[in-house]
């Protein structure tokens, strides 16, 4: 009998240790739940599996979600209650999960943190974490966009290190549509996105939105004028209309089809690995050209962020992963294994960024750089932009009509957002 028990008692023990609970000398681990999105999931492993190393009485289900399917994931994980502790958001999401009041505040936190100094970060990039003076993301890796060019066609014209200014870049395009050159598309704007026009309305000075976010402003003044510099191009014959005419874009690039063309820091490896060797040597990266008297001109602070979820019952253990995961150092070793920038201003001190001839461009780039609107609206505001932009490409709609129909629409799809700041002003 004495036996049995003594059997009996051990299998309890084992099962309570299986399933985190405290029993037979052992200590109840925190299970944090941490959500990231796309193949970070699997570039961030073992970064989490160090953390459990160095906190032994945490343990972190990491879940990898694709991006095509997390937005809807996110929402019903809110609406079961069953959000995790941690996520990695695209920062354009930000806004939308702080009106559901999903996400928890944190500044308090941020200002006792030893591992984390919010003056380490590129301002433009913190801003967009930032919802009514309040912090709701840490910055984890950055985004922008920048200007890749053929290097080898623009030292023939004149402009080796790439335009400064948008006046140059339509010099630059006329010269190499010209006879003597006769460069197809002399720059690539694809219709099938967004981008472009918003940094184009941006740099000529548009907020984009007005009176407090609640109503579009694509037809003010501001946007107008760097919508008119856009369409002019396609006017110009300088980029194709549509996107039949550069199926390979890579492909393009190195026939010499197009020589210039704004886009992310990933296309860094894509040309790298899909030019020709002998094209290595042809192409490089430069800051935008700008629309006043500054350059660069400014481009968009775009990238994901870490939160923490208001309904986490384990903050605390949470935030210590997302300070472990937003040291220089860690940083650094995400970049290196995913390519994606850095943060933390002192990271980019390191000689793996700064040997890197191509990522230069956004360094600089990331010193101007503005959010986008925070508005948990804002994707659906750019896709109706999209769809008008390649309407107005086309020549289908003139520039006044678009702006009017984008603003008609912008302004609809705010409705709600206009009752809710309403209801807020009644007494």
């Amino acid at each position: 009998m004495t036996r049995a028990l003594t059997i009996a008692a051990a299998a309890l023990c084992a099962l309570s240790a299986w399933v985190g609970q405290i029993g037979c000398g052992r200590e109840e681990k925190t299970v944090l739940s941490f959500w990231v999105l796309g193949s970070e999931g699997d570039k961030v492993r073992s970064m989490v599996e160090e953390f459990e190393r160095t906190h032994p009485g945490i343990s972190v289900a990491l879940q990898q979600i694709p991006w095509t399917a997390a937005h809807e994931k996110l929402l019903t994980a809110y609406a079961g209650d069953a959000t995790p502790d941690l996520c990695h958001l695209g920062n354009t999401w930000i806004s939308e999960f702080v009106l559901l009041r999903a996400l928890e505040p944190l500044d308090d936190r941020l200002s006792r943190s030893d591992a984390i100094d919010r003056g380490d970060f590129f301002p433009g990039v913190l801003a967009s974490n930032m919802i009514d003076s309040a912090i709701y993301g840490v910055p984890w890796y950055v985004d922008t966009r920048v200007l890749f060019y053929r290097s080898d066609l623009l030292a023939q014209v004149g402009y080796p290190n790439g335009p400064k200014s948008w006046d140059d870049v339509m010099t630059v395009c006329r010269v190499l549509k010209s006879d003597r050159y006769n460069i197809r598309y002399p720059f690539f704007f694809p219709t099938n996105e967004w981008v472009p026009a918003v940094i184009l309305g941006v740099q000529y000075g548009s907020a984009l939105l007005r009176d407090e976010q609640t109503y579009g402003d694509f037809r003010g003044p501001a946007f107008r004028r760097g919508f008119d510099a856009l369409i002019s191009f396609y006017q110009k014959g300088y980029t194709p209309v549509g996107m039949t005419e550069v199926l390979n874009r890579y492909h393009a690039f190195a026939e010499g089809y197009y020589a210039m063309y704004i886009t992310g820091p990933w296309n860094i490896g894509e040309f790298q690995q899909r030019l020709p060797a002998e094209m290595q040597d042809r192409w490089m990266t430069a800051p935008l050209p700008t629309a006043d008297s500054l350059y660069p001109g400014p481009s968009l602070a775009l990238g994901a962020s870490l939160v923490l979820f208001r309904s986490s019952a384990h903050k605390e253990e949470a935030w210590e992963l997302m300070e472990f995961l937003s040291t220089k150092e860690h940083q650094l070793e995400f970049y290196k294994a995913t390519g994606n920038l850095p943060s933390r201003i002192s990271a980019w001190e390191d000689k793996a960024l700064v040997s890197n001839a191509y990522v230069g461009a956004f360094r600089r780039q990331l010193e101007r750089v503005v959010p986008l609107p925070q508005v948990p609206e804002w994707e659906q505001i750019a896709m109706k932009l999209q769809y008008q932009l390649e309407l107005a490409a086309a020549g289908e709609l003139s520039v006044d009509e678009t702006l009017v129909s984008v603003d008609e629409a912008v302004d609809r799809i705010l409705e709600k957002r206009r009752w809710v700041k309403e209801q807020a002003r009644e007494p």
